[in-house]
């Protein structure tokens, strides 16, 4: 799919849009409205930028989140990674789509911590749709998204055990040496 801005009030683009990604209108739709809507709830005292996020989660469900800023700049968290907190712990899985809304044209990307974030819990093939202030969109796979920012392939969890026992020796050898 290019990544060409196109119009939601165009039916053909949003059925063809749909077809590619496997949602129905309905849930496009959903999407959308859902997205746009959250950025009333953003807390953005310090940059006015507002940005709503909703998931469809493989259950058919949908998870909204808006931006949460913080005078402390980077204790705030993006409106994608409130949307993923909120429904990791509510037991989502699978997601289906990830559509992101903001007050500007053109639409805005997830920035490169949601990027990783997002890679964390969805396949690469993902729809992110990208809605601007007229909920004119960008559509793109996660891979198309990400590959630029963060690793496409995540290491196997084996990987991360290793790590974390190769991290728990030297600890434990390092503080054996303190104490004797």
């Amino acid at each position: 799919m290019s990544t060409s801005i196109q119009q939601s009030s165009d039916a053909s683009i949003v059925s063809q849009i749909c077809d590619t990604y496997k949602l129905t209108i309905a849930e496009f739709n959903t999407l959308r409205e859902r997205s746009s809507a959250a950025k009333a709830t953003a807390y953005c005292p310090y940059s006015q930028f507002r940005v709503g996020a909703t998931l469809l989660a493989g259950d058919g469900s949908y998870i909204d989140g808006a931006n949460v800023e913080n005078a402390s700049y980077p204790v705030g968290t993006c409106a994608e990674r409130v949307a993923f907190g909120k429904a990791v712990t509510e037991g989502k899985k699978g997601f289906r789509a990830v559509a992101v809304a903001t007050d500007i044209s053109p639409p805005a990307s997830p920035c490169g911590m949601c990027r990783q974030f997002i890679r964390e819990f969805c396949d690469l093939s993902t729809p992110i749709i990208m809605f601007d202030k007229d909920q004119a969109f960008v559509v793109l796979r996660l891979e198309q998204v990400c590959t630029l920012l963060v690793p496409v392939y995540l290491p196997s969890t084996d990987s991360y055990t290793w790590l974390a026992h190769e991290a728990y020796n030297a600890r434990s050898h390092h503080e054996s040496r303190l104490s004797g």
